[in-house]
């Protein structure tokens, strides 16, 4: 049979197959091109964590296939006039499991563990001022300032953990040993090769999940994967090549599937740590760079054109996207060598940049490519190859140089979480400390309305132009492939994904 190649919207015509052509239980194998970092949702470093993860817990609400914020674990809510105050009414039968029963407590809990400073996305907890259960079904989340994405933020981030065991045994002891309320059970980890789930028979959805289980297999190199997938040895395999789909074109037992990524990659910069004195201090030198880096050439070198080259944090698909206004920057090493002899940098300069070694499609690839492309302009690169481990380790890319390379996604359809993420002070994965953006963020994540909201994004894209934190460098197609009789595998733009309705085809 020939290979299908198949779209979002394929896809969701697919999940929709009546359930008499479906069969119940079997073992879903799924690739994963990294070791997640944990299985603890504050502690998932990129999206392969968080999606190796969420098959465990569930959330207050979640984010359904039509894109809207819907009932879980909370079956209603209100919020007040000021938009400050959000009181949920939980769902009552709903169990853990290790058999204790969910309630308010957990939701407490799940706020105070996910504001620990050990975990990497901590600052998605301390939005909520406070967290206070009512009664056992009732609890009250309150912010300090309206949050136009706060049930956003509650429905990625927020997985629900069971109150007396985390407390009991403490983080990093939950971390190996999860439990959450979700459609699967925690059964094994061997570490750089597979995690185990069991189905939870306990389920409080009634007749989900399908499958008996869920086996991650941790395959780093994109040919092994598309080898497991020939040979049937997995069922889904993710971040695969245009090469790799070019030959995977007809293959028996295989459909492929494609979608524009909200990603962006980037090559940041440090104004603090090993970014203090270096010439990244100057915006002239920022910009140069940009102007001095061929994306448009690895575009079409390394992804066979099949990426779009990134204007800046804004992307196709997000609130606030302006085609005409967001251009990318040209590809101009006259005018980056004439910002370098501004800068008193005629004769160029020599840096270190960090690179996550495999950590995402072609990465080894582009990390050289950039290093190639700012010789042109007398910048001389020295690329410092890392596993992914090393890489995301400590805070604030601690242990890469002056600059590195690497991407962020977003699952809201706003470049919110990738500002967030990079370029709030203090964060965890921030690098980049600047009064005029950490403000302007500020203003986003209070303006409710779209429409202004939207004109706040622009400023944003006016003012990491003219003052880039960033080489922007790609947003990229995504190409995946699944055996052809998975059925309800439905990935989302930012490559997160729920398993929970996924079912082999009879």
């Amino acid at each position: 049979m020939k290979t299908r190649i198949l779209t979002l919207l394929g896809l969701a015509l697919m999940a929709a197959l009546p359930l008499a052509f479906a069969q119940e239980g079997g073992t879903l194998r799924v690739a994963l091109s990294s070791d997640p970092t944990s299985l603890f949702m504050p502690r998932t470093a990129d999206r392969t964590a968080s999606n190796a993860s969420w098959p465990l817990y569930d959330g207050l609400v979640w984010i359904d296939d039509d894109g809207e914020v819907a009932p879980m674990l909370a079956t209603d809510w209100t919020v007040s006039d000021d938009g400050t105050e959000y009181v949920f009414t939980l769902r009552e039968g709903v169990t853990f499991h290790d058999g204790q029963p969910f309630t308010s407590a957990d939701v407490v809990a799940t706020w105070e563990t996910g504001m620990d400073d050990s975990n990497d996305y901590a600052q998605r907890f301390t939005m909520a001022d406070s967290v206070e259960a009512i009664d056992d079904h009732t609890v009250r989340i309150t912010t300090p300032e309206p949050n136009a994405v706060f049930l956003t933020t509650l429905a990625n981030d927020w997985a629900i953990v069971p109150h007396e065991y985390i407390n009991a045994v403490g983080l990093d002891a939950f971390a190996r040993n999860p439990v959450g309320t979700g459609p699967f059970r925690y059964v094994s980890r061997t570490a750089g090769d597979r995690i185990v789930y069991e189905r939870n028979d306990d389920y409080w959805q009634e007749g989900l999940p399908y499958l008996d289980g869920v086996e991650f297999r941790v395959i780093p190199d994109p040919s092994t994967r598309m080898a497991a997938i020939q040979t049937g040895s997995i069922d889904i395999a993710n971040r695969l090549t245009a090469e790799q789909v070019e030959v995977l074109e007809g293959a028996p037992g295989v459909d492929l599937v494609s979608y524009l990524n909200d990603r962006v990659y980037y090559v940041a910069f440090k104004n603090i740590g090993s970014g203090v004195g270096t010439p990244l201090e100057d915006a002239r030198v920022r910009q140069a760079l940009n102007y001095g880096l061929d994306r448009f050439g690895i575009n079409q070198a390394i992804f066979s054109g099949q990426a779009n080259a990134a204007p800046g944090f804004v992307v196709e698909g997000n609130l606030g996207y302006d085609e005409e206004m967001m251009q990318p920057f040209p590809y101009d090493p006259e005018r980056a060598r004439e910002l370098l002899a501004e800068a008193g940098y005629e004769d160029g300069f020599e840096i270190v940049m960090g690179c996550p070694a495999d950590g995402y499609i072609n990465i080894n690839e582009v990390c050289q490519a950039i290093s190639s492309s700012l010789a042109g302009i007398g910048v001389d690169v020295d690329v410092d190859f890392q596993t992914t481990g090393t890489f995301w380790s400590e805070a604030r890319y601690a242990v890469t140089g002056p600059m590195y390379v690497d991407s962020w996604s977003s699952e809201m359809g706003e470049a919110l979480p990738r500002l967030e993420g990079a370029l709030v002070p203090g964060n965890y994965y921030n690098t980049w400390e600047d009064e005029r953006i950490a403000d302007l963020i500020e203003r986003i994540q209070q303006e409710v309305d779209r429409d202004a909201r939207a004109e706040l994004y622009q400023e944003m894209h006016r003012l990491m132009v003219e003052d880039p934190p960033f080489i922007y460098l790609y947003q990229p197609v995504i190409f995946e492939a699944t055996a052809d009789n998975v059925v309800g595998y439905l990935p989302r733009p930012a490559e997160d994904y729920y398993l929970h309705s996924v079912r082999f085809a009879d």
